[in-house]
């Protein structure tokens, strides 16, 4: 028995998920690996990357909105500034409902 994880990176973990949505447990493995909070976390930056590419309120509008602080907008802020046009469109194309 070794004593190293068998899960030591962010591509396992998303091949993980992948492997579930190809039986349909996506929402099983998500619930036990993560907690209500951070669900709810999760939601949020959904929304905050919705809102920030949508471009239609302000930082500090969408903070009072989603009562987080203005520093986590901003965070969500700089990691889309790491996406080109291109990538910004796929996004808002998978986030329309």
């Amino acid at each position: 028995m070794e004593n190293t994880p068998e899960y030591s990176d962010w591509q396992e973990v998303l091949t993980l998920i992948h492997r579930a949505i190809d039986v349909g447990h996506e929402e099983k493995l998500l619930k036990m690996l993560l907690t209500q909070d951070e669900r709810d976390t999760l939601v949020t930056r959904v929304n905050i990357v919705n809102e920030l590419l949508k471009g239609e309120i302000s930082q500090r509008q969408l903070s009072q909105m989603l009562g987080v602080g203005v520093a986590t907008i901003t965070r969500g802020s700089n990691e889309l500034k790491q996406f080109d046009e291109s990538e910004k469109a796929w996004l808002v194309e998978l986030l329309k409902k």
